[in-house]
């Protein structure tokens, strides 16, 4: 098995398409520390709390320690972790990482084939993103993690047996919208070509969410990004959610965003399946965070 077979395989608990992306996090963590200093090692106390906000940020709403990816990634042979009592983890504990001194870093093989390879570093962050997170949010965790990747890394997924998207959703999806936001109504055009919107998985492609019409809406580009974070989302009678979580003081984000709270979503054309609910009810599970505001007046 090479190294994008390990990245696109990695061993994580799943259910019924529940979120569980700690391991990814963690490794495209430890490829842009890598990235900048090929000899450093992640000390736990360290970078607990980076992980804790990556988590935060970027993973399921229920919380999970980062021990949990710090300890459980060595199984999958691109990681290892040693104590002051010499190689291997104590486990899960907090208490045992901290105290033992826990070091963490990528496996030796896999470090000496980055440095064989530079390319393959961007290449593995590549399967990861495209594995686990919409496109949406893949620059913003990037930046997150520190990670620089050339352009030419970003184009295509090149993990072995992936299924592939359908291309032809974006414009089935916007077509079945007339063009404008679900969320706003927004339809800007420049010429004969939309801008600013676009097609949104309501359940990530990445979890198992089909290229189908109801798996997808419309968005402008702000509305998708606050989507694919948990911001928005889509309640009972297809009315807009907005998190209680969501702080915007000014009049734009109370006018785009929290103004949104109650509101009927704009629906595809008459005669075309709207969002199932069992997409929308996944989204609402696994990416809508905390508890709905109540609607606006």
């Amino acid at each position: 098995m090479d190294w994008l077979e390990r990245a696109a395989k990695l061993r994580q608990w799943s259910r019924h398409g529940v979120r569980a992306p700690h391991k990814p996090l963690l490794l495209l963590y430890a490829l842009a520390r890598f990235q900048s200093d090929a000899e450093g090692e992640l000390r736990y106390t360290a970078v607990e709390e980076d992980l804790k906000r990556l988590l935060a940020e970027y993973g399921p709403a229920r919380g999970t320690s980062p021990a949990y990816p710090f300890h459980h990634l060595v199984a999958d042979e691109v990681w290892e972790v040693r104590t002051d009592r010499g190689l291997g983890s104590p486990g899960t504990g907090v208490r045992e990482l901290r105290s033992g001194g826990a070091v963490g870093r990528l496996a030796p093989d896999l470090r000496a084939a980055l440095r064989r390879e530079p390319s393959l570093l961007g290449r593995m962050a590549r399967v990861l993103l495209d594995l686990h997170f919409p496109p949406s949010l893949h620059q913003d965790l990037c930046e997150a993690v520190g990670l620089e990747l050339e352009p030419a890394e970003t184009e295509a997924l090149t993990a072995p047996e992936q299924r592939r998207r359908d291309r032809r959703m974006r414009e089935t999806v916007l077509t079945a919208y007339e063009y404008q936001c679900a969320f706003c109504g927004y339809d800007g055009m420049l010429g004969a070509v939309p801008v600013g919107l676009e097609a949104a998985h309501v359940r990530w492609w990445a979890y198992g969410g089909p290229d189908d019409v109801d798996n997808g809406l419309c968005l402008c580009s702000l509305h998708h990004k606050l989507f694919d974070m948990g911001v928005l989302g889509m309640g009972e009678g297809h009315r807009i959610l907005v998190s209680q979580r969501f702080v915007g003081r000014s009049p734009a984000a109370r006018e785009h965003v929290t103004a949104l709270a109650g509101r009927p979503l704009i629906g595809p054309q008459p005669g075309i399946r709207p969002v199932a609910e069992t997409h929308r009810a996944w989204h609402t599970d696994q990416v809508f965070r905390g508890s709905p505001r109540l609607a606006a007046t």
